[in-house]
C-alpha cells in the first residue's frame, strides 16, 4: 500500500519525513502528477503558501484528479494551507489574493488569521481519541476556522477554539504536526482512514 504527499511546494521534507516515520509499512509517494496520484491510497497536504500550492495543482494537472478522488473517498489530512484548500468556503484575507478550493470540507475558513510569521507560535492541542495527552501544535501563519458546517466534526483544540476538523476520510488541521516530532497524528490518521499498515 502506498499513501502520498503532495510535493508541488511547501514543507514537503518535513511532511515526507513525518509520513515515512509514521506510516509503518506504507511506501510513501512523492506526488506531483496525475500518475503519482494514482498510485496512492491515502494523501497528505502539506503547509506552504496555498495560492501558489493551488496554481501548481492546476499546472501540474493534478487538480481535477485529485477533487475527483476525494469526492471518490481518497482519504486526504491537509495541514494549514492543506486546510485552506480543502475547504467548502473562505472568509476573505485581510490582505493577500485568496486561492480557489476544493471545496470538499464543510468548513469556512480565513487565510492567514493567526498573524504574520513572526508572530508564528507553538501551543498544546487537544485531539479527540489521542492517547497520550496534549498534542503539539505549531502554528505558523495560520488559517483559522471561522464555521464548522453540519457535514464536519471538530476534534481538534486550542483551548475552545477549533483548529481541526473531519468529514468522513477528509481531514483538515490549522497547525502544522509534520513539525513536531509527534507522530501521533500522521499514525491516527492512517490507521482509521486506511487501517493498520
Amino acid at each position: 500500500m502506498s499513501v502520498g504527499v503532495l510535493a508541488l511546494q511547501g514543507d514537503v521534507p518535513e511532511h515526507l519525513k513525518a509520513v515515512e516515520a509514521g506510516a509503518g509499512a506504507r511506501r510513501v509517494v512523492p506526488v506531483r502528477r496525475p500518475a503519482d496520484l494514482a498510485q496512492v491510497r491515502a494523501l497528505f497536504l502539506p503547509g506552504g503558501e496555498s495560492t501558489t500550492i493551488a496554481r501548481l495543482l492546476h499546472d501540474s494537472g493534478l487538480w481535477e484528479p485529485l477533487g475527483t478522488r476525494i469526492r471518490e473517498g481518497l482519504p486526504v489530512l491537509g495541514t494549514c494551507a492543506g486546510l485552506i484548500l480543502l475547504a467548502q468556503r473562505l472568509e476573505r484575507a485581510r490582505s493577500g489574493r485568496d486561492p480557489p478550493t476544493l471545496g470538499v470540507l464543510d468548513v469556512v475558513v480565513r487565510r492567514n488569521d493567526y498573524g504574520a510569521q513572526t508572530e508564528s507560535f507553538e501551543e498544546p492541542i487537544r485531539v479527540d481519541g489521542l492517547d497520550g495527552g496534549p498534542f503539539p501544535g505549531v502554528f505558523i501563519r495560520a488559517p483559522r476556522i471561522l464555521s464548522v458546517g453540519p457535514a464536519a466534526t471538530p476534534f481538534a483544540w486550542r483551548g475552545e477554539e477549533i483548529v481541526g476538523v473531519r468529514e468522513r476520510r477528509v481531514w483538515g488541521l490549522a497547525f502544522h504536526p509534520e513539525l513536531s516530532d509527534d507522530l501521533r497524528l500522521h499514525r491516527k490518521f492512517l490507521t482509521e482512514t486506511v487501517g493498520p499498515g
